[in-house]
């Protein structure tokens, strides 16, 4: 279709919605809430609503010449890692960017989005097709920012005495009693994975390809915290024979006694979320468990995790539905569907390396995601705190091994004969 009024307004209206959810995310925050960082992976409220104003300022506003008149040395202090772009703040650094403050970060992000409409408005049909395919990244991006705010906004209010909730007025997560793990098989052969060659979908995702696989099962829910448990009090971490060699030296040193965010008191489990800390429903999906934590617990229980290959066949045809952000739990919730969407990203054993023919986008944008292809593993399926909106079957996210702040589950695989 070519770019008339009618998609003129759609792009309008996905810029002003992106954004405008952002500033909802952050309404039941204080500035105080938005300038700390509870750790060197996380990083301040206040950051990400800048560095997603600075995406779309430093990649699509100043080359087109407009001038949003950002805070002083923005270009330095929200750049994320972006070499070619120039030097930046040290991430483990970001929570002493006092300055610029809140209203200043706030009111750039005003000026850039009415510099958006303006570049849209005036833009002809050659020009959009020039500046599209960043725009609908860049709205991607800042989607990603939404999960990461929430997931920092977590990681923060866990390591507060007082357990705040993020909010009070969450929708409630009872559920049904989690059903007997079932097993839905599938005959392998030769399969395709990866995003269709037309649509958006971000690069490590494409190109689209030919795979074999050989029969498989997969788990016909996630593995729950009432699984976890269980897990825990057969000495599931105490025992190295479950972990890798990595894993195990990891959780030593880090003290690992249950997934993050667990606490004990007088025997029972409970668990700081958003909704502030809650007693732990058996019945709802394990998270925030890292890789090591993952796969010790499928050889534990006689399985593994499975391939991002057999994810995604399975999951193929599937529509998007779960519990995402859009149903507005923002915690894991007990369900009786077969879901192969929301809740959590599920581990897989899948390192993150490049699809065959992978090829970054030129310039500075071609980091997005090449330049992580080493040492992290790929989650599929999105979580509670994922706009549904950007999540789709080919989705590789990543992490390295040991992290676990992010929403993180999984789902059992086993060989078929």
């Amino acid at each position: 279709m070519g770019f008339d009024s009618a998609s003129r307004d759609a792009w309008v209206s996905a810029v002003q919605t992106v954004r405008q959810q952002t500033l909802r995310l952050i309404q039941p925050l204080t500035p105080e809430d938005l300038q700390p960082q509870a750790m060197a992976d996380a990083s301040p409220g206040k950051w990400h609503l800048a560095h997603t104003t600075w995406f779309f300022d430093t990649f699509l506003l100043q080359p087109a010449g407009y001038d949003t008149a950002p805070p002083e040395q923005a270009q330095f202090l929200f750049n994320s890692y972006y070499e070619a772009v120039g030097e930046r703040q040290a991430q483990p650094g970001r929570g002493l960017i006092t300055r610029p403050s809140l209203e200043d970060v706030l009111q750039w992000r005003e000026r850039v989005d009415a510099s958006l409409e303006r570049l849209l408005a005036n833009a002809d049909s050659g020009a959009f097709n020039d500046i599209a395919p960043l725009l609908e990244l860049g709205l991607n991006h800042e989607q990603q920012h939404q999960e990461l705010l929430l997931m920092d906004i977590l990681a923060l209010f866990a390591l507060n005495p007082g357990a705040p909730a993020y909010r009070t007025d969450l929708a409630p997560i009872a559920g049904p009693v989690a059903p007997k793990v079932g097993w839905m098989s599938f005959d392998g052969g030769m399969t395709r994975i990866g995003a269709e060659a037309h649509g958006f979908a971000f690069d490590n995702e494409r190109p689209r390809q030919r795979v074999w696989l050989e029969p498989f099962a997969l788990a016909d829910r996630l593995v729950t915290c009432g699984d976890w448990q269980a897990f825990i009090a057969d000495g599931g971490y105490d025992q190295p024979a479950h972990w890798l060699s990595d894993g195990w030296a990891t959780a030593c040193r880090s003290g690992w006694r249950a997934p993050a965010y667990w606490d004990q008191e007088d025997g029972v489990w409970f668990r700081r979320t958003l909704a502030g800390r809650e007693r732990v429903d058996p019945s709802a999906p394990v998270c925030h468990v890292s890789y090591y934590e993952a796969d010790a617990y499928a050889r534990w229980a006689g399985a593994r995790l499975p391939l991002e290959a057999e994810w995604e066949a399975a999951a193929a045809g599937h529509p998007v539905q779960g519990n995402l952000l859009e149903a507005d739990r923002l915690r894991t919730a007990a369900s009786s569907g077969n879901q192969l969407f929301g809740d959590v990203w599920e581990w897989t054993a899948s390192p993150y390396n490049a699809y065959r023919g992978f090829a970054p986008a030129p310039g500075a944008v071609g980091e997005y995601n090449g330049k992580f292809m080493s040492g992290r593993f790929v989650l599929r399926g999105g979580a509670c705190v994922t706009p549904a909106l950007h999540v789709r079957e080919s989705y590789r996210n990543f992490y390295e091994p040991h992290q676990r702040w992010m929403f993180s589950g999984l789902r059992l695989a086993r060989d078929c004969a």
